[in-house]
């Protein structure tokens, strides 16, 4: 999940000049929005879904979500006539090749969700996507070379002390929320510097498509190592797995869409609806533990993530001043 925009970049994407940003239609912004909370609203209640599919594995899950949500794809092309949409992106290897490099973040991501869920570390999870912004803001300044602002250099720091103090009181380093964070950080990043060329549609189909093999052999090692479960629970289970697909698609095709619509700044200030569901339903639902030093790690990320949000708003205000003197 994106984040906060970055210094440099400002309300704009990557790639886009401010005067673009400033220009862009109210009723595209709205429509973005809705998108946006969409979206994360349906990510943040994954995890009670992915339990449902249990006892199949997270390997064997993952697999299903890319092949079903393949077929998903498929079916929304033919009733969307979008069949000459993707054709056409797939004649232009850039497109082609950049859409590979998306679906290898997503499967990371997929994959270690799935494993948080299924071995019961949602909060941790959680703890990935609170993070997340933090991470976009240092991939502005890796990635666009940009300077950032002294609040964000203080998120950034407040942000590193929270995973030491978490990795302290784990015992362990906190590697499912950094995977989480990185790996969607950067297919939030490769989303929206595509965001005008690829429509939402064509563009999960590219990334599922990429990843079909390896979803294949996934469920050929399941199969020879355990067994597969599709078949295995009754019809429910049956349609719950099929349905995979469009639990999958549904939000990410909604983020795609917001992606495109919406500057960083404000798909930002949406995306912690997804950590704030699922820590509440690992906490209150699952009862993971918290720990007094889980507890002020936690907290030290909310401290970071309110650093971050009063200077965007700052930020924010500050450019519509400037526009209305100008």
């Amino acid at each position: 999940m994106t984040t906060p925009e970055p210094a440099a970049v400002s309300s704009t994407a990557p790639g886009l000049t401010a005067g673009a940003a400033q220009n862009m239609p109210r009723p595209r912004f709205g429509s973005g929005l809705i998108f946006a909370i969409a979206s994360y609203m349906l990510w943040g209640f994954l995890p009670v879904y992915f339990l449902l599919l249990q006892p199949t594995g997270a390997f064997e899950i993952v697999a299903y979500r890319i092949l079903f949500s393949l077929l998903f794809c498929a079916a929304l092309l033919t009733a969307t006539r979008g069949w000459s949409r993707l054709f056409a992106l797939m004649r232009q290897p850039r497109i082609l090749l950049t859409m590979g490099i998306a679906g290898v973040f997503i499967y990371i991501n997929w994959q270690v969700f799935v494993l948080a869920v299924t071995s019961n570390r949602v909060v941790e999870g959680a703890l990935g996507y609170f993070i997340n912004p933090v991470f976009t803001v240092l991939l502005g300044v890796v990635l666009l070379h940009e300077r950032l602002r002294p609040a964000q250099w203080v998120a950034v720091g407040i942000s590193a002390v929270a995973i030491v103090v978490i990795a302290v009181g784990y015992g362990s380093f906190p590697w499912i929320a950094v995977l989480l964070a990185i790996s969607f950080g950067l297919y939030g990043f490769i989303k929206k510097r595509v965001g005008g060329q690829v429509d939402a549609i064509s563009g999960l189909t590219l990334e599922t498509a990429w990843l079909t093999p390896v979803a294949i052999v996934q469920l050929l090692a399941v199969s020879s190592i355990s067994g597969l479960t599709l078949t295995q629970h009754g019809v429910g289970h049956i349609v719950l797995m099929v349905l995979v697909g469009v639990a999958t698609g549904v939000p990410l095709l909604l983020f795609a869409a917001a992606a495109a619509r919406l500057p960083l700044f404000a798909i930002g200030l949406t995306q912690y609806l997804t950590p704030v569901l699922q820590f509440i339903f690992g906490v209150v639902f699952l009862g993971e533990a918290m720990s007094t030093t889980r507890w002020i790690g936690f907290v030290l990320v909310w401290v970071a993530l309110i650093v971050l949000a009063v200077d965007l708003v700052r930020a924010a205000r500050g450019r519509r001043a400037s526009r209305a003197l100008a």
